[in-house]
């Protein structure tokens, strides 16, 4: 019992915003809980929080600068607290924080603590030191693939901290909101209501790719165990979750650590036929490990949407030799059309680097012929720039194109995939196509209803206007007809509309 002048803590409000891909948000998602789970009460909007965690992303430098904007942006409200603003402390976590660690934190005085991940577990207890002003020391960082053994078969994660991979007992009651009754519960809470949650399959990657950071601090490859997977599958369903986004940095290596590659195509048909939900997407696909049983999965699981997000990078094979990668625009083409013999409408997208050190003239040809050959629903098209301990940065400089050779080149296929993506949407009018609903938005003129079809992933891959789809709810899946494009977006009229 407490008495008058025993009065029980105050709880905390914590506001975490996400930077970065849907890995990230899974991970927040996962911090979510914990802070939860830790007597902190979630709120949305920085402005009401006693402290505010930025989970940044470190991939490329516009990603790294957005990420200490915002974090910048924390601190502003912090500044702001003695005029009637609350935030108490600024916290750094995520790929940024992890990658970079003591330096980030004496460049960016304006964060309270820069937290990497082995932080995570304990982060309700860390975050509570911090606001009450116990000053944390920043992680040296490392590279993480040296804390697991080199064969995938004789890794065990379960000594360190892998972000997105926490499961919980069934007697563990104060962990996440709306978890259910019984059976495992996923250490997550969800921080959007949405009718889509990106489900992580696995973490951490075995490729050597030249121009690449991320396994250096995301670690080796790790997969979460099929129960893990699905028991949070089912949890989401709870969560009114009708899709799930499968995510990883390479979903063609799911299983290889547990002892069989083929797993990913032998869950799929388990997390489909889940109750509540509506459809799976796989993301992440690496072209050179993309096996035929892989592809007929995907392609023919009843509940799993046709969808191939296939991570090209570049079409020529001097090229991806020098990324250390395989592959040459034959074989791509031959593995799109294995997809199209087997799923003629199946979505495709893809992202490619312009300007590569070495990149002659001839092979950003080679690079622009293929993806019209290509016929892809999406291409995502980055201009190279040097990453921190990669090994591409460390290149001879005769072998690297100047930053107006580099730009030029980007816009010049950004220009041409522009085309190719609108034309490709222009090809599906006509077809009909299943929308989830992610937004009904009331205008004057009636209802704005908007989703995406199955050939159209979260985020980057363009949304579907409905219309005719009066009393359409979010979370509902409707059939319609391709009535028109707008890019990569599409207009589609539901049967029996009349405007």
């Amino acid at each position: 019992m407490t008495t008058d002048t025993e009065l029980p803590p105050t709880p905390l409000n914590v506001a975490v915003v996400t930077l970065g891909c849907a890995r990230n948000e899974v991970d927040s998602e996962e911090l979510a809980g914990r802070l939860e789970a830790g007597g902190f009460v979630l709120v949305e909007d920085p402005e009401d929080a006693d402290t505010v965690v930025v989970n940044t992303c470190g991939f490329v430098e516009a990603a790294k600068k957005d990420s200490v904007d915002t974090l910048l942006e924390a601190a502003d409200l912090k500044e702001s607290a003695g005029h009637g603003g609350k935030a108490q402390a600024v916290v750094a976590v995520g790929c940024l924080a992890e990658r970079y660690g003591k330096d980030l934190a004496e460049s960016l005085p304006e964060a309270d603590a820069v937290l990497g991940f082995d932080d995570y577990p304990d982060i309700a207890s860390k975050l509570r030191a911090i606001v009450g002003g116990e000053t944390h020391h920043p992680h040296t960082p490392s590279d993480r693939r040296l804390l697991l053994p080199i064969s995938p078969v004789e890794r065990d994660a379960s000594g360190i901290s892998v972000p997105g991979h926490e499961a919980v007992a069934a007697d563990v009651t104060d962990i996440g909101a709306g978890a259910p009754a019984t059976g495992p519960r996923a250490v997550r809470r969800r921080l959007d209501a949405g009718p889509m949650a990106p489900l992580k399959l696995a973490s951490g990657c075995d490729r050597r790719c030249t121009f690449c950071a991320i396994p250096s601090f995301r670690g080796s490859f790790v997969s979460r165990r099929p129960s893990d997977v699905v028991g949070e599958a089912r949890w989401l369903a709870t969560q009114g979750v009708k899709e799930l986004f499968l995510v990883s940095e390479n979903s063609t290596s799911y299983g290889k650590d547990l002892g069989d590659l083929r797993l990913l195509e032998t869950m799929l048909p388990e997390l489909s036929g889940i109750d509540g939900i509506e459809r799976v997407r796989v993301s992440y696909l690496q072209p050179a490990e993309t096996r035929p049983g892989l592809i007929e999965a995907i392609a023919s699981t009843p509940g799993v949407v046709p969808y191939f997000d296939l991570s090209f990078q570049h079409a020529s094979a001097t090229v991806l030799r020098r990324m250390r990668r395989f592959g040459d625009p034959e074989s791509f083409l031959g593995l799109l059309e294995q997809i199209r013999a087997l799923a003629p409408l199946a979505g495709v997208r893809s992202n490619v680097i312009v300007g590569f050190p070495g990149e002659t003239e001839e092979e950003l040809a080679t690079l622009c012929d293929f993806l019209v050959a290509a016929r892809m629903d999406v291409t995502g098209v980055f201009g190279y720039s040097d990453e921190d301990g990669t090994e591409a940065a460390g290149f001879a400089e005769d072998l690297k194109l100047d930053e107006d050779e580099i730009r030029s080149r980007t816009e010049h296929v950004t220009a041409l995939v522009e085309e190719l993506n609108a034309q490709r949407a222009e090809e599906r009018i006509g077809e009909e196509v299943v929308v989830l609903v992610e937004s009904v938005d009331e205008e004057p003129d009636g209802a704005v209803v908007e989703g995406r079809a199955a050939h159209q992933g979260p985020e980057v891959d363009g949304t579907t206007i409905l219309i005719g789809a009066e009393g359409a709810r979010i979370g509902d899946l409707v059939t319609a007809t391709v009535a028109g494009t707008d890019g990569v977006d599409l207009v589609a009229r539901v049967k029996g509309a009349t405007r």
